[in-house]
């Protein structure tokens, strides 16, 4: 147990990591979950060290421990071991020797941006700055940043947050001459095929291409080499690991690859030649894949479409007859697919900033036919990818959700008047969900609540199934150019050889993933919280997104994506069409908050 003088510090650190049930408030202080431990770094010749915080025992930290310092902060978790000591494994800094702080002026006093505790630095003199000015406190050097209520503040926010301050660094990378030759040589020359690429309006990193023989039934799926431009081990491939992934925040991205390859010479522009790493797959005659074969080839891609522009000849029957007939399989493969995974209605949106970085308004991203057609092609090549690995590789997996997060969720359906009866299976369960979801038609919020009862997805050295897809097995091969997975999986398949510290990347890749999108999250909690705090006072519609301990409320108009914390919730129901009025909103905490005033 913690004693109350360190509570509030603790607490604060512990609400900013992403873990269920990590600990238990108690009436002398809090509890903390019993696979974690707090304490100290102690380091000696080789080896790291936790001094435990609780009960005062040492346990030797495995894994990456190269970030750590002596003194460091940190949560680990406890690894068991019934033949030997129980070590652990590190989870996240709370704090450290070296620590950088986000503090900001309130008052006269420095405040921790993420903790909201004070912070003492000798010789500021607050008066020479305004209020709600914000620094960076790094070694007793305090560095000014700009002021909270500067909009543009928000992206150097979420990245120093999140630890990706790193992104905002310099990063580009200047071609050789031999680097920019093709190299036919040793390639196959494919610039005879009709590829083209299908990407949104405004994609600049095309990382797929995509051309179907007719007369062979054969479909080529063509992806950027980018493992022929960053070789393994080179300084390059160092900071693509780092980054792990592009980073898309709503007015620019942070990409994995410096653009002069993610925009240049790695993207499947038309007209010109690139390497490729293509996926041909032979069909049979119900267009089952039959046989596969991997090939480093060059390309030319003949044409770059928009989404819309294929909606719009598939609309009017115009389709190019290549991919008329592409969709026509695709279609039936899509089917086919959905009997043994799911599709969730997922609207994607994507917030629009003006000049100064607030937000303004929103864009709804609705997956079309033309999106499905593409989406068919490149699950095809990503499970062909998986199965030419043994057990062991590098795999993208989803496990089936816990039959208790289902239960639960069944119950919480039957309290709105959804009566779900159970299914032999949790896959039949969870269609029967959906289909009485229409009846309501409420489809797209329970599948919201469905997808959070499940397990996220992620990456694993062995293979397992993909719940979700309802594949056996399934990889991550057709995005080099933002993904570092796909770059590991190219190069297995190249070489053969899978890197022996394989289980190590898969973890911390998907560690990195999740940081992402916290840190995105972040990033629109705080716009939105910016664009509430115009709006205080005002009426919009809305409907009970949560009616759990901290009810919400999510709009229905205006500004789609928006949750508030509800003052007076009364017990409405789940997804009941309620009136609401913004009350307060904190776009330095990111919280805001409501109070109902009616139902429409």
């Amino acid at each position: 147990m913690l004693d109350k003088i360190d509570l509030e510090k603790l607490v604060g650190y512990l609400n900013n990591i992403n873990i269920e049930n990590l600990y238990t408030k108690k009436s002398n202080g809090i509890e903390l979950n019993k696979l974690y431990k707090i304490g100290h770094v102690k380091r000696n010749s080789d080896k790291v060290f936790l001094d435990s915080y609780f009960d005062k025992k040492h346990f030797e930290i495995i894994g990456e421990t190269n970030q750590l310092d002596e003194g460091d902060l940190v949560l680990v978790k406890v690894i068991f071991n019934p033949r030997g000591k129980i070590k652990v494994k590190f989870v996240q800094t709370l704090e450290t020797t070296k620590q950088s702080l986000l503090l900001y002026l309130n008052n006269g006093e420095l405040i921790n941006l993420k903790t909201k505790s004070i912070k003492e630095v000798d010789d500021f003199d607050c008066r020479i700055y305004e209020e709600f000015d914000l620094f960076l406190y790094t070694q007793n050097k305090l560095k000014y940043i700009g002021n909270l209520h500067d909009a543009k503040i928000d992206d150097f926010i979420a990245l120093y947050t999140y630890k990706q301050e790193f992104r905002l660094e310099k990063y580009e990378y200047t071609l050789n001459k031999k680097e920019e030759k093709i190299d036919f040589e040793n390639r196959l020359d494919l610039t005879e095929l009709d590829f083209c690429t299908i990407d949104p309006k405004t994609a600049k990193d095309h990382d797929d291409a995509i051309y179907y023989d007719m007369e062979e039934n054969i479909l080529y799926v063509a992806i950027a080499d980018v493992s022929s431009y960053v070789k393994e081990g080179s300084n390059l491939d160092k900071e693509a690991y780092k980054r792990s992934f592009s980073s898309y925040f709503p007015n620019k991205v942070y990409p994995m690859l410096p653009f002069s390859l993610s925009a240049g010479i790695c993207s499947l522009k038309p007209n010109v030649l690139r390497h490729a790493f293509v996926c041909k797959m032979y069909f049979d005659s119900n267009h089952l894949v039959k046989k596969s074969e991997f090939i480093e080839a060059v390309i030319e891609s003949k044409n770059n479409f928009a989404y819309e522009y294929i909606d719009e000849l598939i609309e009017n029957n115009n389709m190019p007859e290549s991919l008329d007939a592409l969709l026509k399989i695709t279609n039936k493969l899509r089917t086919k697919r959905l009997k043994n995974g799911f599709d969730f209605r997922n609207t994607e949106v994507r917030l629009l900033l003006d000049e100064d970085e607030k937000l303004v308004n929103f864009q709804q991203e609705e997956n079309t036919v033309s999106h499905h057609l593409v989406e068919e092609c490149m699950l095809m090549a990503n499970q062909e990818a998986a199965k030419k690995l043994t057990q062991t590789g590098i795999f993208r997996v989803h496990e089936e959700p816990d039959i208790k997060k289902i239960d639960a969720l069944i119950d919480r359906l039957k309290d709105f008047g959804l009566h779900v009866k159970k299914k032999a299976n949790i896959h039949a369960t969870i269609e029967q969900m959906q289909k009485s979801a229409s009846n309501f038609g409420i489809e797209a919020q329970v599948d919201k609540l469905i997808i959070e009862a499940q397990q996220q997805a992620r990456y694993s050295s062995l293979k397992a199934n993909h719940f979700g897809l309802g594949f056996e097995h399934y990889s991550h091969f057709t995005s080099p150019i933002r993904r570092y997975s796909d770059l590991i999986l190219h190069r297995i398949l190249k070489s053969g050889k899978i890197p022996e510290n394989i289980e190590q990347m898969c973890e911390e890749i998907s560690n990195n993933e999740r940081e992402i999108n916290y840190m995105v999250w972040d990033l629109e909690d705080r716009k939105y919280a910016r664009w509430a705090q115009k709006y205080i006072g005002q009426t919009f519609k809305a409907h009970i997104a949560d009616d759990s301990d901290d009810p919400k409320i999510e709009l229905d108009e205006v500004m789609l994506g928006l949750r508030a914390k509800i003052t007076n919730y009364a017990g409405q129901e789940l997804f009941s069409k309620v009136n609401i009025e913004f009350t307060k909103s904190d776009y330095i905490s990111k919280k805001i908050e409501c109070k109902i005033v009616g139902t429409y």
